[in-house]
Parts: C-alpha cells; structure tokens; sequence
C-alpha cells in the first residue's frame, strides 16, 4: 500500500496552475494538485472528444426523435424557432461549464465543482446531490435514446409489415438489443477515440446526405409560410403558448448532455483548453445541423397529417417515405439515422459510466469499491460500464408497465441534468467569480450572464416541464415527472443518511494497487 501522502485530497482549493512539479506530465500534475492520481490513459484528442461530445448531443438526430411528439404541440413553428431560443441557452449553459471544465479539468465535472467552490459547511451534500443528479439524468437519458432507436427500428419493419401493429414488447426487445450492443463498443479504452471519431463523421456524412437528398427527390415542397408560420396544436391545451412550452421539452431533449465532453478530462491531453472547445464546438454544429436539417425536412413534407397519423410511430420515417416514395429508399435513409443513433448511445455509455467511475472514486455510490476499479487491461472503468448498462436494460421494462412513466424518467434527464449544472454555478456567484482561480477559458461578464440565464432555465424547466403534455389530464396521459423527481430525490437523502455522510470523499488518503489497477 502507498504512503498515505501519495494520494492527499485537496480539500476545498483549486488546481495550481502555477505550481512547479517534477512530474513529466504536467496534465497528471494538475491532476495530482487535485487529490487525484492518473488511472485512465490520455488516449483521446480534442477531435475524438468533440465526437464523443457532439455523438452524445447530436442535435440533428434528437431533431428527428423529437418530431414524434414536437409536431403535435407546435409544428413547425415550435421546431424551427425553439431550435433557435435551446441554442442560446446552450451557449449559456457551454460557457458555464466550459470555464468550470478549464479551471477544474476533472473527470467528476459538476459534482468536483460543486464541492471545490461550495461554502465549505455544505460542499459535502452539494457535491453528493450534484452527482447522484447528473448520474440518474445520464441512465435516463440513455434510456431515452435506446427506446428512440428500439421505435425506430421497429417502424421500419411496420413499413414494410403495413399489416402488422407494434406491440410494445416488440420495442421493449430492439431496446434491449441495441442496449447490448452499444454496451460492447465501450468494453475497449484503446478503440474509444477511433470510434468516436468514427461515429462524427457517420453522423455529419449521414445528416449532408439526407440534407441533400430529401429535399431534391421530394416531387412537392411547401411554401416558407408553411415552414417557418405554421403552428399546430393537437395537445388539448387552449393556451397556444403553454402548448409550445410543453412541446419545447422535445427540442431541448436534442440538445442536452453538454457536460458529456467534461468526463473526459482525463483521457485528453491539456483538457484546460481542449474541454471548452469542445463543448462549445458541440454548441456550435448542433446548432448548424439541427436548423437546416429541420427547415429542409418541413420544406420536404406531403401531408403533414400523414405524419401525425403514421402507423410506424416515427413522422420522420413517413417523411422519407413520401418524399422517395421508395419503401426500400425511406428505411435506407432511416437507416443512417440509426447508425447516427447508435453512435449518440455508444457516447451515452461513454458519458455515464465514467460519471459512475468518477463519482464511485469519491465514495459516492453503493459498491464503491467495486464500481471506482479500472480494468487495466482494457483501459476502462468496466464495473462502472456494466452496471450503468445493466440499470438501463432494466428501465426498458418500465416502458411495458407504463409508456407514459417512462417517458416522463426520460424528460426528467433534462431538468436533473441542469439542475446538476445549476449547483456549482449558483456556488461560484455566491463565492463570487472574481474569487475563484481560473483557467484559460474565463470570459468575464459574459460568463456571468451565461450563469444567470443557466439558472433562470433550469427554473423555468423544472416548473414548466412538469406540465401534463395534453389536456384533459387522464391516469393514463399524466406528466409523472414529479414523481420521478421524488424517487431520485428520496433514494439520494436516504443513502446519504445510511452511507454518503459519512463516507463521501473519505478515501483515508490512501491509494491502493491490486493486480496492477489503482482502486480507491
């Protein structure tokens, strides 16, 4: 066993950058200043990083998955226009974490920030509530896009089956299977970066061919007041406003996950600079990709109603149909989109078990032990992988008692994910920003604004995104998101009293080797 000098935790301060170690590596070194030393290997480059980043976000396919319910309260209006105000917050809420990410270059992200800069009487439950958040906000959201590409596969099979109606075991078993899969993609740390890199480019390739070639093909296309000034609203709502809020949840959805890329601050090389460009590198495409993929698609639709009546489950699909008028070509297109997807949930996988690793490192989780070991032959956390993996298969069975409860844990991942995000930011205004060491990411006011509108959002979407999605409100088409918020809130407060308390960031100072993987 080490020294326990080897592995001091720093305990409330910040990283010096201006500390002179004797360290080779000056990434380890910064590392080391924070209490941590270096298990995983610096395999990734900015580019790999901004794959993982933008695969996770990829606005353009969660555009797609969105216009399942986004059609029906809003249309075009709440696509086209909502793109626009979710980029802006995005912005907000990039910078604020992007300069987090450059002062702290941490693999905790939001949960290290949290008890960093917290007022030291609260930092310990700050951080613990800030981690247990973006870790259930991580699993659900892994969900969501596993049921986005289980309903998209089984559409295509309905398209061609018109005869055949999909029952919700048949998605429940392409969930499950597309689970899997994606959960072998991260079982090997050397091939991470490569497929990473991999899966941008299929995501960027796939959008510029169904971006080129959908509206070319399509025999008809829609005036602009049909794009950008149709509203629809089939939600029962009489508020046409309450009706775009609630369907803002959908654009939103495509672009959440920004602080994917701050996980990997260990596994990248000067992370004080390659984090922020990054995160907002993945602002940025997602943006781009997301608004020209949408205003071609609406300028590409026949018959808007037979989107929002389509037997598949998926208006995207039907679009592709009635534009190639080719079952054979409609599901080829589709299946670029499937392929997008699977790289948003290899990143997923990516995304929450190094949340998993990071946060079990500090003894934030049952098992810790177990779940803080990097296997050092693969060169991942794999316990981590597993089990984050395993609770996802799990939750697909939810989607059989109750599709109106699962999707309500899915539309939890974004409030839990911001309100991750908000704890470390309304510490660092209360500490005052001026009072915090930064990094070379710092824009001043700026930022400060971009702190203010993440708070503010992250309010107005924990009110507003616990409204019911339709009137009137029936057992059956409740917003239960409330109660999701519960459950996550009651399992964390009730750890926290059984362990988290007292062994939260208690790691003895002690650093231990066992068969050549350092485990805390």
């Amino acid at each position: 066993m080490a020294p326990p000098n080897e592995a001091k935790m720093a305990v409330n301060r910040l990283p010096n950058y201006d500390s002179k170690s004797s360290s080779p590596d000056p990434d380890a070194a910064l590392l080391a200043d924070m209490g941590y030393v270096q298990d995983m290997k610096r395999n990734f480059s900015v580019w790999s990083v901004l794959g993982v980043g933008f695969s996770l976000t990829n606005s353009w396919f969660g555009i797609s998955t969105a216009l399942v319910t986004g059609i029906n309260s809003g249309g075009p209006v709440l696509i086209i226009y909502g793109i626009i105000l979710i980029t802006f917050v995005s912005a907000s809420v990039g910078i604020s974490l992007a300069e987090l990410a450059s002062a702290m270059p941490n693999a905790g992200g939001q949960y290290f920030w949290a008890y960093e800069i917290a007022p030291p009487k609260f930092a310990k439950f700050a951080s613990y509530l800030t981690g247990w958040f973006a870790w259930a906000g991580s699993i659900f959201t892994s969900a969501s896009v596993a049921l986005g590409l289980g309903s998209a596969v089984m559409g295509c099979v309905q398209l061609f089956r018109p005869e055949m109606t999909i029952q919700r075991w048949h998605i429940l078993l392409a969930y499950l299977a597309i689970n899997t899969l994606s959960f072998l993609f991260n079982t090997h740390g050397r091939l991470l970066p490569t497929i990473a890199t991999i899966t941008l480019y299929i995501s960027l390739l796939s959008f510029l061919t169904i971006l080129i070639t959908i509206p070319s093909i399509a025999p008809t296309h829609q005036p602009p007041s049909f794009v950008f000034a149709t509203f629809t609203n089939n939600t029962g709502w009489s508020s046409p406003s309450i009706a775009f809020v609630v369907g803002l949840i959908n654009t939103n959805w495509a672009f959440a996950c920004l602080d994917c890329a701050t996980h990997l601050a260990e596994e990248v090389a000067n992370p004080s600079r390659m984090i922020p460009i990054a995160i907002l590198g993945t602002v940025a495409i997602g943006c781009v990709t997301s608004w020209t993929y949408s205003v071609a698609m609406f300028f590409s639709i026949q018959d808007l109603q037979a989107l929002l009546d389509t037997k598949t489950g998926v208006p995207v699909l039907e679009l592709f149909y009635q534009a190639v008028r080719s079952k054979g070509a409609a599901v080829a297109l589709e299946g670029l989109i499937l392929m997008t997807g699977m790289g948003c949930l290899v990143a997923s996988h990516t995304w929450q078990s190094r949340l998993c690793w990071s946060f079990a490192r500090d003894n934030g989780l049952p098992f810790s032990r177990f779940l803080s070991r990097v296997d050092d032959n693969l060169g991942v956390p794999f316990n981590a992988h597993l089990v984050s993996c395993l609770i996802v298969s799990v939750l697909g069975f939810l989607y059989l008692g109750s599709v109106t409860a699962f999707n309500s844990m899915a539309a939890a991942c974004i409030v839990l994910l911001y309100i991750s995000y908000s704890i470390p930011i309304f510490c660092l205004l209360i500490k005052g920003r001026e009072n915090v060491r930064h990094g070379p990411f710092w824009l001043g006011w700026v930022g400060k604004v971009a702190n203010w509108v993440l708070l503010g959002w992250t309010v107005f979407t924990f009110v507003m995104y616990s409204f019911p999605p339709v009137m009137p409100v029936r057992l059956g088409n409740m917003n239960y998101v409330c109660v999701v918020y519960g459950v996550v809130f009651a399992g964390v407060v009730g750890w926290w009293h059984i362990e988290g308390k007292r062994s939260f960031k208690e790691r003895g100072g002690v650093v231990e080797v066992v068969q050549d993987e350092v485990v805390r």
